[in-house]
């Protein structure tokens, strides 16, 4: 961890915003320079927890996403959907994993063109190991567990504001 700073250089970046004329816009750049920075932190903690298993986060979201599923099967292209990811970085990641004998490409039993992602023992394994070191690190971020809940829900309304996901519509009364 790098040495802590005796001055919060978020902070400074606002006062000189605002100094500079444009304190319109320093909020809005403190609160996504301490998002990244957040992000950074996070990351770092995750990693470290990850390091022991050989995986990336992108690695293990995609193993945990193939346990979650009944049978640890999952067609290529709902990975890609659940993950938000671009293809090509799905495809780079299921490489990797097929590679490290994580994960099995099959042919989708319907779509000749499509792909079917499967867990592997070794895969599920890892995954179960990896889940039990990331548990410890969530468990533990460092902030009150209304803290964590009250940043949720921010996060949540930003997401839905900028158009990461809508709120599902009311379901239908059976018939």
């Amino acid at each position: 961890m790098a040495k802590r700073l005796s001055v919060d250089p978020i902070a400074e970046a606002k006062r000189q915003w605002e100094d500079h004329g444009w304190s319109d816009a320093a909020t809005g750049m403190t609160a996504v320079t301490s998002l990244m920075r957040a992000q950074q932190l996070a990351l770092a903690s995750v990693e470290r927890a990850l390091k022991p298993f050989s995986l990336s986060f992108a690695r293990f979201e995609m193993l945990r996403l193939l346990a979650f599923t009944r049978e640890g099967r999952l067609p290529l292209a709902s990975a890609v959907r659940r993950l938000q990811v671009h293809p090509a970085s799905v495809t780079n990641t299921v490489d990797r994993l097929r590679r490290d004998g994580l994960v099995e490409k099959e042919p989708h039993p319907e779509d000749g063109r499509a792909a079917v992602l499967v867990l592997t023992d070794a895969g599920r394994t890892t995954v179960e190991e990896a889940t039990l070191a990331l548990n410890a690190v969530f468990a533990e971020l460092g902030m009150a567990h209304d803290d964590e809940v009250e940043l949720v829900r921010i996060l949540a309304r930003y997401r839905r504001a900028a158009g990461d996901f809508a709120d599902p519509g009311p379901t239908p009364r059976p018939l």
